[in-house]
């Protein structure tokens, strides 16, 4: 049988010399699991649990960071508008009986405020 085994192939017909040739599953022989020691195991286990304690705590603090630039973001845009609506020059109407003879380009400029 190893006789057999060792004799080398020639060239396929197919030409396709690259392909090799299948084996059954039960010619493979199976090597055994590595056992690791219950020690190693619980080793593993606490790295594993240290690197997502770490993942975890980067995670907080992008969000963290993020939330507060959103609030800055947010806080700025009110004080730009309260700064702009300062600012304004403003023409109240006295006479209310004037809006019912403006034009309707007019009346979409004028603001309740």
């Amino acid at each position: 049988m190893e006789l057999l085994k060792n004799i080398p192939k020639g060239k396929p017909k197919s030409g396709r010399v690259w392909k090799s040739e299948k084996s059954r599953f039960s010619e493979k022989r199976l090597d055994k699991t590595l056992k690791t020691s219950w020690a190693k195991k619980m080793q593993l286990k606490a790295e594993k649990k240290s690197i997502k304690s770490f993942e975890k705590q980067l995670k907080e603090d992008r969000n963290r960071q993020l939330e507060e630039k959103r609030k800055r973001q947010e806080e700025n845009k009110k004080r730009r508008l309260e700064n702009e609506r300062k600012n304004e020059v403003v023409q109240p109407i006295k006479n209310t009986a004037k809006i019912k003879r403006m034009k309707k380009k007019q009346l979409r400029q004028v603001q309740k405020r």
